[in-house]
């Protein structure tokens, strides 16, 4: 390894295709997101991601973000309904996606989304064949392995946990994480 110590990998590209991102993380998301808020709408997390979502609307209409889908709050408006306030919801996401924004709040409800998929067997993480022999092979080097990714670390860990070629946390035990890269 000759004074080399550290791998930093991306994720996208790098150790996974970047299609199984957008061919299939992603349009999970769009194709689940009114269920999944159904679903899960009095719990909690999903309440904290919906505040979040709301925070960053408000946000984005007092900065004159042009296509911000507003999400009113339900205390705001006695005769706006849950219904309505979801649908609000699932449509700020959409937009979200549909302008490729990266932000957190975002992020997070996907994250969350992902966390079900992943572990229910719905997606399996996609790693490319090569990856993990020459990983394994680097840790038992000596070497540490990091991973930059935009991505949040929960998604990072839901694929390399739930990959096609069963859970690599082990293999890829160093991380380093950039956001809202």
């Amino acid at each position: 390894m000759d004074g080399i110590k550290v791998l930093l990998l991306d994720i996208e590209g790098t150790t996974s295709s970047i299609k199984f991102v957008h061919d299939a993380m992603f349009p999970y998301v769009v194709s689940h997101v009114r269920s999944f808020l159904e679903k899960h709408w009095h719990e909690a997390e999903c309440q904290e991601d919906v505040q979040e979502l709301r925070k960053l609307a408000q946000q984005d209409k007092e900065e004159g973000v042009e296509g911000v889908v507003s999400i009113p709050d339900k205390a705001d408006d006695e005769e706006t309904d849950e219904e309505t306030v979801r649908d609000s919801v699932a449509s700020n996401v959409l937009w979200q996606m549909s302008s490729d924004r990266k932000s957190t709040a975002l992020k997070q409800l996907q994250g969350h989304m992902w966390r079900e998929a992943f572990s229910q067997g719905i997606l399996k993480g996609h790693v490319y064949d090569d990856v993990v022999p020459v990983l394994q092979w680097w840790r038992a080097n000596g070497g540490a392995i990091y991973i930059y990714s935009s991505g949040s670390v929960e998604a990072q860990k839901l694929l390399y946990g739930h990959s096609v070629q069963g859970n690599l946390l082990e293999v890829r035990q160093n991380k380093a994480r950039k956001t809202n890269c």
